[in-house]
């Protein structure tokens, strides 16, 4: 393992998880192994980003990791790369990650005896729409949140207070936050460095890397492809233009986003959705397309989360595509 804590806290509590499972040969980054909120070597340090990974990538050469993995200053998200068989590493995305581990914890958990009866995992509105047919695999109840780990974690108190805890098995979002215990109502870096590390031995006994097994996944399932665009506001008029679009959106909703026409739209601020209020609208597509437009908490801009299914990855690739540049002249950005 190659590991960066991106010059923030992660370092010690990373290196003892991975001593304490028995992963030992574990190289970190020298130029980013020490808290320095400055971030001289990593100026954006999100391991979404391939950025993020430069460093480790340099490393890579000399090393010839297993696994790259890095996680952000706070180290409650963790990202990760793996040998893409060409001589160089795919990063995986937080989706897939998502359901990988989801997969992987549920199959373990089931060979070990140790799942529990009516298991349940969790994901938010805007993240992958490939946790469905996996948990109806595992035989897995599937909860929906709004986005915001808060709400995950939300639903294991929820699981608390119905007696059942244990029932809570994994809980995961797009934006690479895991978490598979109930020890704290959070998404956990160093949770997820463990499950990863177990989960790349656990294939590599079997003649696979993490790579291998999300696309023998994509093969069974269907490939999920997503992307997340943004419209930027700017000057004192930002919030009101925002509200302005997504109330066009909504009392003058497209009937087709370019090629794609709209199946159903999903307005979490009026609908019955069982969720509370949310100014978030999801249209739904033909060919199991969809789009998600919400304003972003702490910016001003709107943020678009698309997605694409297909039974080959160049398929799924081409219509996310198409819907990429379908979005741009919907909102005109």
């Amino acid at each position: 393992v190659i590991y960066t804590p991106l010059h923030g806290s992660g370092n010690k509590p990373v290196r003892k998880i991975l001593s304490k499972i028995g992963v030992t040969n574990v190289t970190v980054v020298p130029e980013q192994e020490k808290p320095n909120g400055n971030f001289p070597t990593a100026p954006y340090p999100n391991p979404e980003i391939r950025q993020a990974f430069e460093c480790a990538l340099k490393l890579a050469d000399s090393v010839k990791p297993d696994l790259l993995l890095a996680t952000d200053p706070d180290c409650d998200r963790c990202g990760v790369a793996v040998p893409d068989g060409k001589g160089s590493y795919r990063l995986l995305t937080g989706n897939e990650v998502g359901v990988l581990l989801l997969d992987f914890i549920c199959r373990t958990r089931k060979a070990a005896g140790t799942l529990p009866e009516r298991p349940v995992a969790v994901t938010t509105i805007v993240s992958t729409a490939m946790a469905d047919p996996i948990a109806k695999a595992c035989g897995a109840e599937l909860r929906r949140t709004l986005t915001g780990f808060k709400y995950i974690g939300e639903q294991i108190g929820l699981l608390e207070r119905e007696g059942h805890p244990e029932r809570f098995t994994f809980g995961f979002e797009e934006s690479y936050g895991y978490l598979s215990g109930t020890h704290v109502r959070d998404k956990d870096g160093v949770n997820a460095v463990l499950l990863l590390c177990e989960a790349a031995s656990w294939y590599q006994e079997r003649g696979m890397t993490l790579a291998d097994a999300i696309d023998a996944l994509y093969e069974r399932f269907g490939c999920y492809v997503h992307s997340q665009q943004s419209l930027t506001f700017s000057g004192a008029a930002a919030m009101t233009q925002m509200a302005s679009v997504m109330q066009r959106l909504r009392s003058n909703p497209p009937s087709s986003i370019g090629a794609f026409p709209v199946a159903a739209l999903t307005d979490y601020l009026t609908d019955p959705t069982g969720l509370p209020r949310s100014d978030v609208l999801a249209f739904s597509l033909t060919g199991s397309a969809s789009v998600v437009v919400r304003p972003s908490g702490t910016e001003p801009k709107l943020k678009l989360y698309l997605s694409a299914k297909a039974s080959t990855r160049a398929d799924a690739d081409a219509q996310l595509y198409a819907l990429e540049d379908a979005c741009r002249t919907l909102l005109q950005f």
